[in-house]
């Protein structure tokens, strides 16, 4: 049987800039040695990726993170005689760097993430859900943005940086502004900036207060409404065409992957069962 070839996918991100995905697989290629002006975030997904980084030799089994700083010397390959298949995140330190600080990073500026290699369960969901996010290209700017911090506060927790009680309450009436301008505009398309705006706050401090207050980011607490009140529309007999357009759902695939989730059916199917 013929060996699949070596295959390299990108795909650039359609709402944010200078973040890029790479989707690889891999069975006799090398790279040769090189350096990226962005992080690169690594996911290895099935095989053995084996790599020097800085003089330094590693072995990357399926879960594990690799991560290289900007400017950082690497090369690498498949390990062993199965395809190694992983995905890896490319993002301008003019992209992190901002998300670094809300997250309480200090020196953002040419930060540094001192692990090569690890394993690290909430890092490498973040990751794969920004790749997905950019490949399948369905998100919105707001949703990219929220799972950019979300990286950035994983980071800053592998740092041993806690905000737990670092919120003023004079934060809670502008968070409690920004929570009626999403309801009062849930059937528009709204960005970070503009709920950060209404309540008057950078949208970085603001995305990381908000994440506090509400234990969601603002694009999550969006959709939970949007997904609240479909439900009750589906309970009046409202069609599922109408609802996916009304409530920005990209077709009824995505509707269906969004309900189900939360509510373990799919819309159709609630529909079905309050209406029966």
């Amino acid at each position: 049987m013929m060996k699949q070839s070596n295959q390299f996918q990108y795909a650039k991100s359609q709402q944010l800039e200078k973040i890029t995905v790479l989707q690889a697989t891999m069975r006799d290629f090398s790279y040769g040695k090189h350096a990226h002006e962005e992080y690169s975030f690594g996911v290895t997904l099935t095989g053995r990726q084996d790599f020097f980084a800085s003089g330094v030799f590693y072995r990357s089994l399926p879960g594990n993170i690799l991560v290289f700083n900007p400017g950082e010397v690497h090369d690498g390959q498949s390990g062993i005689d199965d395809a190694l298949h992983y995905k890896m995140l490319y993002i301008h330190p003019e992209q992190l760097e901002p998300m670094l600080k809300c997250a309480g990073i200090q020196n953002y500026k040419n930060f540094k993430i001192p692990q090569t290699l690890f394993d690290d369960k909430v890092l490498r969901t973040h990751l794969l859900n920004m790749a997905q996010l950019i490949d399948e290209n369905d998100s919105n700017r707001l949703q990219q943005e929220c799972t950019l911090y979300q990286i950035a506060h994983t980071l800053a927790n592998k740092r041993g940086i806690d905000h737990a009680n670092d919120s003023p309450m004079k934060a809670d009436t502008l968070l409690l502004r920004a929570r009626d301008f999403i309801h009062d505009n849930i059937h528009q398309t709204t960005t970070l900036d503009d709920i950060s705006r209404h309540a008057h706050l950078s949208k970085y401090h603001f995305l990381r207060l908000f994440r506090q207050h509400f234990g969601m980011t603002p694009h999550q607490y969006v959709l939970n409404c949007r997904l609240n009140l479909a439900r009750n529309e589906l309970e009046n007999g409202a069609t599922l065409d109408d609802l996916v357009f009304k409530y920005g759902f990209s077709d009824l695939s995505h509707f269906n992957r969004r309900f189900k989730p939360v509510f373990g059916v799919t819309p159709k199917q609630y529909q079905q069962l309050c209406l029966s």
